[in-house]
């Protein structure tokens, strides 16, 4: 019987259907949980003799994957696969697959959610109306507003669906797209979105070196403007942010994603204004049922012999 290591403590919490799906499929599920992400070094033994792994964001190097002598197939139990070493696993023949648009609607809610948050103070209406106190808090509202979406992918085009029916004008920025238009939605610079928007949302992979968001770029961002970050924390300089926080400059930041999670010592933990969140953007009951699913259906399918509906690399 195929043996199935899962390492991600979301895989099927919020649906029995992708536990099914394993065991209509006659594969062994082989549950280590306890301590996620996973750095490589304790990752690799567990991947010994192991024919299939459903990874979140655990560290598969190329050294990990060398442990792995069996594996023929790793899903990534979500969408963004910078934890992992696409090139060292196709170079040795593990098919990398993961799960594009199951989690598009739940991570742009959640960006959405922060956004609101941010804009109308609702954790700071909520903690003093508990603490007994009777106040008035006040924010902007959204309609006629600009959205500045960077990163225009599935989620990116779905935040700006969201914010059309808000009635909020967007622009957006993709360095991998080409044109002056797509979706109807103007792609401009970063520059130019930066010196426009008054909240910035954040859709792109991380892992690309320096941050995307930086001193220079958060200064260049409009007085009293918000950040929402739901993608991936290497993206944003933490201390920087923090720093426009403080200072005044901007208005709010939302964070669903850090550089090290879970963010202890992060200066954001203790920077004013922030709406903090542990990396749930996928973290819906439709989302978790749907990735589970997918990755369970891919892996039957390479163990199979069969191609894989959604390969990477």
């Amino acid at each position: 019987m195929p043996r199935v290591l899962i390492t991600t403590p979301s895989f099927g919490a919020r649906s029995d259907a992708p536990w099914a799906a394993l065991k209509e499929a006659g594969l062994e599920a082989v549950v280590h949980t306890d301590r996620h992400p996973l750095p490589a070094a304790e990752l690799a033994p567990l991947l010994l003799g192991i024919d299939a792994a459903i990874v979140g964001l655990d560290e598969v190097t190329a050294p990990a994957l060398g442990a792995a002598p069996q594996l023929r197939v790793l899903a990534k139990h979500g969408v963004g696969v910078d934890n992992i070493d696409v090139a060292a696993a196709v170079a040795r023949g593990v098919t990398v697959v993961n799960t594009p648009g199951a989690n598009t609607g739940a991570v742009a809610d959640l960006a959405f959610a922060l956004l609101l948050s941010l804009a109308r103070r609702v954790p700071q209406a909520h903690a003093s109306t508990a603490a007994g106190r009777w106040e008035r808090f006040f924010g902007p509202e959204l309609a006629g507003r600009t959205l500045a979406v960077i990163g225009f992918g599935r989620i990116g085009r779905a935040v700006a669906r969201r914010a059309a029916g808000f009635d909020m004008d967007v622009v957006a920025h993709d360095p991998f797209l080409p044109g002056t238009e797509a979706a109807g939605v103007p792609l401009l610079t970063l520059d130019e979105c930066l010196a426009r928007a008054d909240a910035v949302t954040l859709h792109l992979p991380g892992g690309s070196g320096a941050p995307l968001i930086g001193a220079a770029e958060l200064a260049a961002m409009r007085p009293g403007s918000y950040l929402v970050n739901t993608a991936r924390g290497d993206l944003v300089d933490e201390a920087a942010l923090a720093a426009a926080l403080h200072d005044g400059h901007l208005a709010g930041a939302g964070v669903d994603a850090f550089a090290v999670e879970p963010p202890a010592g992060s200066p954001l933990l203790t920077a004013p204004n922030v709406v903090l969140t542990p990396h749930v953007g996928a973290a819906s009951d439709d989302a978790n049922a749907a990735m589970g699913s997918m990755v369970v259906a891919d892996i039957t399918r390479v163990l199979s012999g069969e191609p894989p509906a959604h390969p990477v690399g």
